[in-house]
């Protein structure tokens, strides 16, 4: 009997979601990394030149683990080399981050702002994880997967305000402590319990005008979480320093900026953590408005502050004048950057949508005008996608860090090493 293959036109809601692989390193004997760079790409192991990896015996768990070693986090900064530029380029190293970093520890999502009132919600997706903010009915906060129990369909899109969430699918309905109230016809249904089919907790937090989640396992998802223990989680001892410079302090939010680069996540934070270096080049305006001699770095658990005076010249037509006395730089592992000029504050959102693909939000807060100032965030995100570019480039692998003033990129590449290797 011939076989024949039939191709079936579906909507893209008759696929189920496919979840990033969980990859497990195995290890024999410790291999301890040497300070010796590969000027070259090696692409045996990493890549081809057209971006398919190599067909040799060795597996994807060993490939990523021989990827993690080329960085030495051991060496002091005057002698190390930067990670490989497949860091920034490998698909499987990526899909190894969304496990290892992204899927695991507090994460801000959005703003107090954003959920005030009850029956207030948000929605967002960090990789292949979508989720659901909201306040119920008593202004209870909670977050849920965003994912109907019956078919995996969106329950929410976008933000606003509801009395609960219906699925556009076939009309399940839950209510905004995410209980399942109305499963449609289910007659003859067995073994089915509703309080069963709710929707799946996330853990939520809120620091300052920050909401956070946590996507993993192993607590009480809406319980009450202590305020300090979630700081001393997200923030370390670095908590204290970002209040006393008021970035936990009321603000009025004010308005959003979405863009989407063609770069690695990473090429991004790279950029905010140079020290500095780059402003004189790339940005002249607000150079003139730096006192670039007094730039300083502090690094601390999981967060590293950059800091700079400013010259005020009282003139009030001067581009970057709004800086005031000093500029105050915060990074938060992995991938958020808390920016307060004197009376306000924008904050930059880093969000990975691919190897070679990621998205900034930036927020502003009180004072609208930087928001205006669309030559200054252009040329931030230029500046992101060149690099981009150079990292393809079967020219580079890797570079070396000037020590006294990449000290904060240093810090995020350790902390990548020592998430991605556990």
């Amino acid at each position: 009997m011939a076989a024949t293959m039939v191709k079936l036109a579906l909507p893209h809601h008759f696929f189920p979601q496919f979840q990033e692989p969980n990859f497990r390193l195995i290890t024999k004997e410790p291999i301890k990394p040497t300070n010796r760079a590969h000027l070259g790409k090696n692409y045996s192991l990493c890549r081809s030149k057209n971006g398919n990896f190599s067909t040799n015996s060795e597996n994807k768990n060993g490939k990523i683990k021989s990827l993690i070693e080329e960085f030495n986090p051991e060496i002091p900064i005057e002698e190390a080399f930067t990670p490989p530029s497949s860091w920034y380029t490998d698909p499987d190293f990526y899909s190894h981050e969304l496990n290892h970093i992204f899927y695991r520890g507090w994460h801000p999502v959005g703003y107090t702002d954003q959920i005030k009132e009850p029956r207030d919600f948000f929605t967002g997706r960090l990789g292949s994880i979508e989720y659901v903010v909201c306040r119920d009915e008593e202004g209870e906060l909670h977050a849920f997967h965003n994912v109907c129990r019956h078919h995996a369909s969106l329950v929410a899109s976008g933000t606003g305000k509801s009395s609960c969430f219906v699925c556009p699918y076939h009309g399940w309905t839950y209510g905004l402590d995410g209980k399942l109230v109305k499963a449609t016809r289910i007659t003859g249904i067995k073994n089915f319990k509703a309080n069963e089919m709710g929707l799946v907790p996330i853990r939520v937090a809120v620091w300052g005008p920050f909401v956070l989640v946590n996507f993993e396992d192993g607590a009480t998802p809406n319980g009450i979480l202590d305020n300090k223990t979630v700081s001393s989680e997200w923030l370390g001892s670095a908590a204290e320093v970002l209040s006393a410079n008021g970035i936990d302090s009321p603000l009025d939010y004010v308005c959003r900026r979405v863009y989407t680069l063609e770069c690695n996540w990473k090429v991004f934070c790279d950029n905010y953590l140079d020290g500095g270096y780059h402003v004189p080049y790339a940005h002249k305006g607000l150079a003139s408005s730096l006192k670039l001699g007094s730039y300083s770095t502090e690094m601390y658990e999981k967060v590293s502050i950059q800091s700079c005076g400013g010259n005020n010249t009282g003139d009030l037509e001067e581009e970057f004048d709004r800086l005031g006395s000093k500029a105050f730089y915060a990074f938060v592992y992995p991938n958020f950057m808390i920016n307060r000029y004197g009376p306000w504050m924008d904050t930059n959102l880093v969000l990975p949508l691919g190897p070679k693909k990621c998205q900034v939000i930036f927020d502003y807060f009180l004072d609208a005008s930087l928001t205006d100032n669309i030559a200054f965030v252009g040329k931030c995100l230029e500046d992101s996608e060149r690099v981009q570019e150079g990292l393809e480039s079967p020219a580079y692998n890797m570079g070396r860090y000037s020590p006294n003033v990449e000290m904060a990129m240093h810090h995020f590449h350790c902390l990548l090493h020592r998430n991605l290797t556990i």
